[in-house]
């Protein structure tokens, strides 16, 4: 069971631009503006589909002082 069968296509496109940005961990996460610059998708369908990753558990979420910041956690 791959990715493309429990995501839709733009949570697939977002996990590919983090893959390839390397965030994967907390130290290495990065904001959804820089998420969007790469994926190339609008700003509101890069948070939705960073908030469908959340949901399924592929992605976290941390609350910072100025911008919050996404990794993957699969």
């Amino acid at each position: 069971m791959g990715i493309e069968d429990e995501l839709g296509s733009n949570a697939v496109k977002v996990y590919k631009a983090m893959k390839d940005l390397a965030y994967l961990s907390e130290e290495k996460m990065g904001t959804a503006e820089r998420i969007t610059q790469s994926a190339k998708l609008p700003k509101n369908m890069v948070l939705n589909a960073l908030q469908e990753l959340q949901t399924k558990g592929w992605a976290r979420r941390k609350v910072r002082e100025k911008a919050a910041g996404y990794y993957l956690t699969k």
